[in-house]
């Protein structure tokens, strides 16, 4: 069963999503018990009434007042004063005190004694005036629940009653079905409408009754209970043993309980016959089309059967356009359902496949529920319908129908084949990586010799990579069930094999060693089968340097027909490629197209890719705060679809946010994770994220040996590696790195293999970075004018970080040739980036350069809140913020590490802190205009 069993529940846990509801009705039951008051609260079954009502009579009674309860109970309509009778039951001792004429009426109309009728108005008045001696002692509160089903007699009385209670210590509060006729319908008494929970509110009650859930489970539930509190701690149980392959269909309704089914079953069992078939057929066929519904045998009278189920509030009938039939809640359609007999739901289906013969996809579904038995021809109808949804991007609705197509299978092999292409969809496109681990184990049952099999490698791959497997073994298993499949005769899967080719793709990526996609492109120059088209981008995918003009040309067509592409594992494929030759930003439309059906339950798992996207892109481009909340999210999804491997490059992006932003605690953690995970199974590519985090935190706080060994492990000076994109974000580290520690030769090995590679030619940032390397290795001689170069590079602004750096680099240069002036210029612009972006230790850098370049006044504080800060105490707080330690500052700053210990023990209580633990913070505190340089 998927998720935990339901926790233990209270009171609170049902109530989530009303507090203002519960505001409310606290507030009125300690005012009107005091001074008198009515409250009528109206709402659909099961939208929370009865709770709420029994919360006000909890506060009440804490109040010290006294509840008087009566509930109505449908088949005791018809018994007169019966609900009056059990209110006032608590005040029979009392009835005595009331004058003769008055404690007759009460005791005859209450059933104490047996007389002729007597008159309801001086019943209404002996109960009033009961309640009215009852009330000196002690407040009352009176709780009437299910008004509609109220008798008569007690319902005229209480609204007799209702109205007359000002100045009394006497309070009225009642609960009845929403579109309910009682005769408070008619009073105008104030009123409260419980309306259904929000999305958010409804997420928050079902995760905390059941916390395993899982998140397209959740997704069903909170789309079939639409808001419904009673729905919403029901249906998870009944969802939860449904099978895969019996969701989203239009004629999927998932089972419900007894006490469910009783919220609507008497209105339905009080319709006439016909409307009741008219109602089966309208819950089955999902649309409610009436045109459909009148094909399928409902008649040409549909409207008038519905008269009836409009009239008991149970369907809304818009006769405008072509007609349709809305059910005023997804638990109406389902009571209708699940309340006929199996032959009833038969016929109906029987009825509904004739009536869509001209839609074979959704003729299909009807036919699978009107079939008992097995039947190839069914599951055939179903399995190319799978197809079609896939080809429309709906990964869900092809996992659903492979599912149901292998339980109509009678031959255990196109079961075993159809539940392994199930899985293959469900693992990687659908997000359902357990259930795929599920459906692997049931296609081997079925064919115990299943080998070879280009989608169960898939499937496998999957969970071997997000559990203990690692790169090499998801490699050849892949490969080897591609060089199995490709060596059979009359091999004709040729969708199977791109989906197996682009598989072994992402794990060459992942693997980032050259001697995996030696191997690949090998099988692929010697392969007999024509090589499928997207595996055309694949070498942009491994190497962006070593691509063809060809190859870039057919990438941008790609690009330019994205707004024509549905099938969301092919946007991230060409997203994936556009990534390496920084073209994401003309893929950002699409990729969120993905990432929103991914959001909605459909292609999760692509939905997930299309985030990792974006969120590298946003950290590139300085967008930094929505790349913290897509790695968020992209985190969220990962850890509850069970995609470990992807979170690792989400944890990446937090690496290098936290790495740049100068949160070293952070940082620390994160590559510690990463590194753990991945090395011992040879996700180098992801691996060297994370030192290409640890590099730019280096850098930042001017450890420049640490920089430079982190940096060697992506790339050593004068290699550029082969199969490694991460290499191409950090060329600029190592050579920074080696000229800063003393290390100018290698700096001017690794800018000649950049040279090599011809880096610059693939794109705006990466010329950048490749002239900019060039200026800081080169001879101070040659420095300014390569340095000029790189900066008139058009087309960098959308790498403003990388823009500052550079900034940063020519300045520092500038100073140490005491040109201050024009250092200055370069100095202020990287401070003014560092500081828009947050990066907190670079700005620091660019701080000290300009303090060292001579900078005073133009940025001082001026008449605007002073900087609790000397100018000496700000440098160091500064620097103590990005994580640097006493000895390193006092190194900075030609101070000892005792003076440096000893500013900082001043300048704490200056910000009102006792520790550096909280320095980053109490200086974000200081006015952005005074934290300049002084």
């Amino acid at each position: 069963m998927d998720g935990d069993n339901p926790a233990p529940r209270s009171m609170a846990d049902e109530l989530v999503g009303r507090e203002q509801e519960v505001a409310l009705l606290t507030s009125f039951v300690a005012e009107a018990t005091r001074n008198g008051g009515l409250l009528l609260l109206s709402g659909d079954p099961g939208i929370g009434k009865s709770l709420l009502l029994d919360l006000a009579g909890k506060a009440a009674t804490r109040a010290g007042a006294l509840v008087l309860r009566s509930d109505g109970v449908e088949f005791q309509a018809g018994v007169s004063f019966s609900n009056l009778s059990c209110a006032l039951a608590p005040l029979q001792g009392e009835i005595h005190a009331l004058d003769p004429v008055r404690r007759d009426a009460l005791m005859v109309a209450l059933g104490i004694r047996s007389e002729a009728a007597v008159d309801h108005v001086v019943v209404y008045n002996a109960a009033l005036a009961l309640l009215r001696k009852a009330a000196g002692s002690r407040p009352l509160l009176i709780v009437v629940d299910d008004l509609q089903w109220v008798d008569h007699a007690s319902a005229a009385a209480f609204a007799f009653i209702s109205r007359r209670l000002a100045g009394s210590p006497v309070a009225f509060l009642a609960a009845s079905r929403a579109g309910a006729d009682t005769v408070f319908n008619r009073t105008g008494l104030p009123e409260l409408e419980l309306r259904p929970l929000d999305r958010a509110a409804s997420a928050r009650l079902v995760r905390d009754r059941f916390p395993g859930l899982s998140p397209r489970t959740m997704q069903c539930v909170l789309d079939q209970a639409k808001g419904n509190p009673l729905a919403l701690l029901e249906l998870p149980t009944a969802v939860n043993e449904l099978r895969p392959g019996t969701l989203s269909t239009l004629s999927t309704v998932f089972p419900v309980s007894r006490r469910l089914q009783s919220l609507y079953a008497f209105r339905i069992q009080e319709l006439p016959a016909p409307a009741r078939r008219l109602l089966l057929l309208a819950a089955l066929e999902g649309t409610g089309d009436l045109r459909i519904l009148r094909a399928a045998g409902a008649g040409a009278d549909a409207l008038g059967d519905l008269a009836h189920a409009e009239r008991a509030q149970l369907v809304r009938v818009d006769n405008g356009g072509l007609g349709r039939l809305t059910f005023r809640h997804p638990l109406v359609r389902a009571t209708i359902v699940w309340g006929s007999t199996s032959d009833e739901r038969v016929a109906a289906h029987t009825a509904l496949a004739k009536a869509l013969a001209d839609r074979p996809d959704r003729q299909v579904w009807h036919l699978v529920e009107a079939t008992a038995d097995p039947d190839e021809r069914i599951a055939d109808l179903l399995e190319k319908s799978a197809h079609r949804a896939r080809r429309r991007g709906d990964a869900v609705g092809a996992l659903n129908a492979l599912v149901r197509a292998a339980d109509l299978s009678p031959g255990q092999t196109d079961r075993s084949r159809r539940l392994v292409e199930a899985a293959s969809v469900g693992s990687d496109v659908a997000g359902e990586l357990p259930t795929a681990a599920g459906l692997l184990v049931e296609a081997r049952r079925a064919n115990p010799r299943l080998r070879g099999s280009l989608q169960a490698a898939i499937a496998a791959s999957n969970v071997l990579l997000n559990s203990d497997g690692d790169i090499s073994t998801a490699f050849q298993l892949l490969l080897g069930a591609i060089t199995a499949d490709a060596g059979r005769t009359g091999h004709g899967d040729q969708k199977a094999l791109e989906e197996a080719l682009h598989a072994v793709v992402r794990v060459c990526l992942m693997g980032g060693r050259a001697e995996l996609w030696d191997r690949l492109h090998a099988f692929l120059a010697q392969a007999t089968v024509p090589v499928p088209r997207p595996l055309d981008l694949v070498g942009i995918y491994a190497d962006p340097t070593r691509h063809d003009d060809h190859s870039l040309a057919r990438l941008d067509v790609a690009i330019r027909d994205l707004h024509l592409e549905s099938d969301p594992s092919r946007i991230v494929q060409i997203g994936r490629a556009a990534h390496g030759v920084d073209r994401t930003a003309q893929c950002r439309t699409a990729l969120w197209r993905v990432v929103e059906d991914g959001r909605k339950g459909g292609s999760v798992a692509s939905g997930i890719y299309a985030l990792i996207q974006l969120c590298m892109d946003d950290f590139e481009t300085g967008q930094w705060d929505e790349c913290a909340l897509l790695t968020d999210e992209g985190l969220r999804l990962s850890e509850a679809h069970g995609y470990r491997q992807m979170a690792l490059s989400f944890q990446a992006a937090q690496a290098l946010l936290a790495a740049v932003r100068g949160d070293e605690v952070t940082l620390r953690a994160l590559t510690r994770q990463i590194t753990a995970w991945t090395a011992p199974r040879g996700f180098r590519s992801v691996e060297c994220w994370a030192h290409h985090g640890s590099a730019l935190a280096a850098l930042g706080r001017g450890d420049y040996e640490t920089a430079y060994r982190e940096a060697s492990v992506i790339s050593p000076p004068g290699v550029l590696p082969t199969y490694l994109p991460s290499a191409l974000r950090a060329p600029m580290d190592l050579v920074e790195a080696a000229v800063r520690s003393g290390r100018r030769p290698e700096a001017q090995a690794h800018v000649a293999a950049i040279q090599q590679a011809g880096i610059a030619a693939v794109s705006p940032r990466l010329a950048l970075l490749a002239a900019a390397s060039a200026a800081i290795a080169a001879p101070k001689s040659q420095a300014a004018v390569l340095f000029e170069e790189a900066l008139a590079i058009r087309g960098t602004d959308r790498w403003p970080f990388v823009v500052a750096r550079v900034r940063l680099a020519y300045g520092q240069h500038l100073r140490h040739l005491r040109a201050a002036e024009t250092a200055r210029l370069h100095l202020n612009a990287a401070f003014d980036s560092f500081r828009h972006l947050g990066a907190v230790p670079w700005a620091a850098r660019a701080a000290e350069e300009l303090r060292a370049s001579g900078y005073a006044n133009s940025r001082a504080p001026g008449n605007l809140p002073a900087n609790p800060l000397t100018a000496q105490e700000y440098r160091i707080a500064t620097l103590a913020a990005s994580g640097m330690t006493n000895k390193q500052i006092g190194t900075r700053l030609f101070l000892s590490h005792r003076s440096v210990a000893a500013h900082l023990h001043r300048l704490y209580p200056k910000l009102g802190i006792t520790s550096r633990v909280t320095l980053a913070a109490a200086l974000a505190e200081i006015p952005e205009a005074n934290r300049a340089v002084k």
